[in-house]
């Protein structure tokens, strides 16, 4: 955007020119006028007579399913203390103060000392590439305030840090050049904010918006609006009209149900979603033990994480997977290796899971299936006997194959499936087998 290059243009000079400055704040004064005039050009002036949530379009919808995994980045200045995003920092408006330990006169400061120079946008999207991530979820703006990109209406922001770069501006680049789809996070709570849960809220829903405009105008496509709220939403945000203007400034994007459950898909927060909703939804969880970085943090193996991924899948959702880079600006080499190994085994087995939806036998103690057309894909995950008996799919089985490798013996009536495999030819993770179900009842592919 012409108003955003000149902004930054403006800070540039302010720097390296003083005696210039007040001719420069009076041009900056111009530019956040006429950055205010955009941002609001497009929203609606009217109350629709309907409540209704616009919709994405279905084939945006039918990606997101098919993509089935996804990288999920909380990053900041809080990594150089390795406590919490957010939830850290003191402050009785967060409600979390006695579980705290950073004062906010501390957290707030943080930025002002953190360089991260080992930061290449490049070689993380390459590793989610490689993990076998279909997008990426780049976290914004926390609940703490901070923006990870170069917002023009605050300083409180990372180009304001002596690293003074926009990774988000430098990521999103790398993806559209690895065509990898990008998703933002943005926390509508703001616990920096003056305005945020005072008599001026009306003041800090425009700050909102506004800085939504910057985020959906600036940075390229957007596939995904990440939205995180808890229990202090401001009030009175016209929420239909916001997704509507959302939805005037990237028409393809999906919008997440943390502001409202009449949304694109549903979030589950560290915990898999439901076999019998039939409304797309995501998994996010931590690959760690919380979000952001945590020194010597107990990391899950990549085989906790692909089994989690095949109970998603075989429920019909997506999981993204969250990583908390280090203060220097890269991602931990334990894991690196993990999110590694997961793309090693996606590179193997991903038909099972991408392009997949749920499979026709419902989630059980042995495990999940997905389906792709006329395969069913059974992920077996725990052998709770050597034979098992499973529901049938419907349909006649034409023939079978296991993925993983080894042998299986599959009987098959109108009514159930008897599968049993040698013990050796068991998955130490998930063993796979595959089902070529005929197209009718005839018995013929």
């Amino acid at each position: 955007m012409a108003w955003r290059r000149w902004a930054l243009e403006v800070d540039r000079l302010m720097r390296v020119a003083p005696r210039t400055r007040i001719l420069l704040t009076v041009l900056s004064l111009l530019v956040a006028v006429q950055a205010g005039m955009i941002a609001w050009s497009a929203w609606p002036r009217r109350k629709p007579s309907v409540a209704v949530f616009p919709a994405a379009p279905s084939n945006a919808v039918a990606w997101f399913q098919d993509a089935r995994f996804g990288l999920f980045i909380h990053w900041g200045p809080i990594s150089l203390l390795g406590t919490e995003i957010s939830h850290s920092r003191q402050d009785p408006r967060t409600r979390r103060d006695q579980a705290a330990s950073v004062l906010p006169e501390e957290y707030d400061q943080l930025y002002l000392r953190f360089n991260p120079t080992a930061f290449d946008a490049e070689e993380w999207v390459r590793l989610a590439r490689s993990a076998g991530a279909r997008y990426l979820v780049f976290v914004a703006k926390h609940h703490d305030g901070f923006c990870m990109h170069d917002s023009q209406l605050t300083e409180y922001k990372i180009t304001r840090s002596p690293w003074a770069r926009d990774p988000l501006a430098e990521l999103a680049q790398a993806c559209r050049t690895a065509e990898l789809p990008l998703g933002i996070y943005y926390s509508a709570p703001d616990w920096h904010h003056p305005d945020f849960r005072t008599a001026q809220y009306r003041r800090y829903n425009r700050y909102m918006r506004d800085q939504l405009a910057e985020l959906l105008t600036a940075y390229g496509p957007v596939r995904i609006l990440w939205f995180d709220v808890q229990e202090e939403w401001p009030q009175d945000y016209e929420q239909h009209l916001l997704y509507e203007w959302i939805r005037g400034l990237q028409p393809a994007i999906l919008i997440n149900d943390r502001l409202s459950p009449d949304t694109d898909f549903q979030v589950y927060e560290q915990a898999v979603g439901e076999y019998e909703n039939p409304k797309p939804w995501e998994t996010c969880d931590t690959l760690g033990e919380q979000w952001s970085f945590k020194p010597d943090d107990r990391i899950k193996t990549s085989a906790e994480c692909i089994r989690l991924l095949a109970a998603c899948a075989g429920r019909g959702g997506n999981l993204l997977l969250n990583v908390g880079p280090m203060p220097t600006g890269e991602i931990e080499p334990r894991q690196v290796v993990v999110l590694e190994e997961i793309g090693n085994w996606l590179a193997r087995y991903g038909e099972s899971v991408y392009g997949t939806s749920r499979g026709p036998l419902e989630p059980g103690p042995w495990g999940v299936s997905t389906q792709a057309g006329d395969r069913v894909y059974l992920h077996m995950l725990d052998w709770v006997e050597d034979s098992i008996l499973l529901p049938s799919p419907g349909r006649s089985i034409l023939r079978h194959r296991v993925l993983t490798g080894g042998t299986a013996d599959l009987r098959q009536n109108e009514q159930s499936l008897v599968l049993s495999i040698p013990a050796a030819d068991r998955h130490p993770v998930d063993t796979i087998i595959m089902l070529e179900l005929a197209k009718d009842g005839s018995g013929q592919p």
